[in-house]
């Protein structure tokens, strides 16, 4: 578990809990853009003697004003709490969005939220960020905010290569595409899938592969196929190993996308843990095959090609 303080809501706050200086955003990934905005509030953090704060929405606020777009979430909170904490970063204050906020005008959320609510003594944000009721809070606003109510205000410029900045939209349109190598490189690490292992029909283990299986829930959800992956177990330790992501066509009864993971030379019990695979290469589109017999085959040839991958002093 990590160590960074979670504080839900901004009313009411005890004055311990003031005074921050934090970054604000919604940060699903905490890509190298996101990095950079938290890396402005961290050095104002060091400069005023506060602590560093990051500031973000539950749900997100795509998720409320669109509720029917498909799953785009990057990250659980957990792994958003472990790669905050990884930044230096001591407290998440995490803000209900509700039509309350939804509501703000952007100088309603600097005066109630920022300003008296969280006592922030500085706030860095992104160069394209919004804020308010219809968007309108820009970072220049925001500025103009900081001089009326005495916070400081730091505006992270565009982060990426070739003139591209670097985003969460990008990071999804690459897994969509079935192309983690680009999403890792934005995201600066590879893109994990965390979940709680589940019971299946035990079907991989009958064939000679056995897998853990973890839903996708409200993740992106990557293009179907397999991945040559690394998995993170819950004592510390990490496995390599080859997975299938989509709805395994030649069996039937597979409705919700699932991550079916095989984690090479590992025979442990690994329900109801929760495990956390990296995406490290696309190995081929999901097929439906003539039979499990024919299926059996190809899963062996892709982990051959992800044992190759991976491990390629592996004898």
């Amino acid at each position: 578990m990590s160590r960074v303080r979670v504080i839900r809501g901004w009313k009411d706050l005890p004055a311990s809990d003031k005074g921050a200086a934090v970054a604000m955003g919604s940060f699903d990934g905490v890509h190298r853009g996101h990095q950079k905005v938290i890396a402005l509030a961290a050095r104002a953090a060091g400069e005023l003697g506060a602590p560093l704060g990051v500031i973000t929405f539950d749900p997100h606020p795509r998720t409320y004003f669109r509720p029917d777009e498909p799953a785009f979430r990057l990250m659980r909170f957990d792994q958003l709490a472990r790669a905050l904490e990884a930044l230096g970063v001591d407290t998440v204050y995490v803000l209900p969005w509700d039509a309350e906020l939804a509501n703000m005008t952007d100088r309603q959320f600097a005066e109630q939220v920022l300003h008296q609510g969280l006592g922030a003594r500085h706030v860095a944000v992104g160069f394209d960020n919004s804020f308010g009721k219809g968007r309108t809070g820009t970072p220049e606003t925001m500025r103009q905010y900081g001089q009326e109510f005495g916070f400081g205000v730091s505006v992270a410029e565009a982060v990426g290569e070739g003139g591209e900045k670097f985003s969460s939209t990008a990071i999804r349109e690459a897994l969509r595409e079935g192309r983690p190598e680009v999403a890792a490189e934005i995201l600066g690490r590879p893109f994990a899938i965390e979940g709680v292992v589940q019971r299946g029909r035990q079907l991989g283990r009958k064939l000679g592969f056995p897998t853990a299986n973890v839903a996708l829930r409200d993740y992106v959800v990557p293009r179907f196929g397999v991945y040559a992956t690394r998995t993170r177990l819950q004592d510390g330790r990490h496995v390599p190993g080859v997975a299938n992501i989509g709805v395994n066509p030649t069996v039937e009864g597979i409705i919700a996308p699932l991550l079916e993971v095989w984690l090479f030379d590992f025979d442990e019990d690994l329900y109801d843990q929760t495990i956390e695979t990296d995406l490290i290469a696309f190995l081929r589109p999901e097929e439906k095959f003539d039979g499990l017999e024919a299926m059996t085959a190809q899963v062996m040839r892709d982990a051959k090609a992800a044992r190759d991958l991976l491990m390629p002093d592996f004898d």
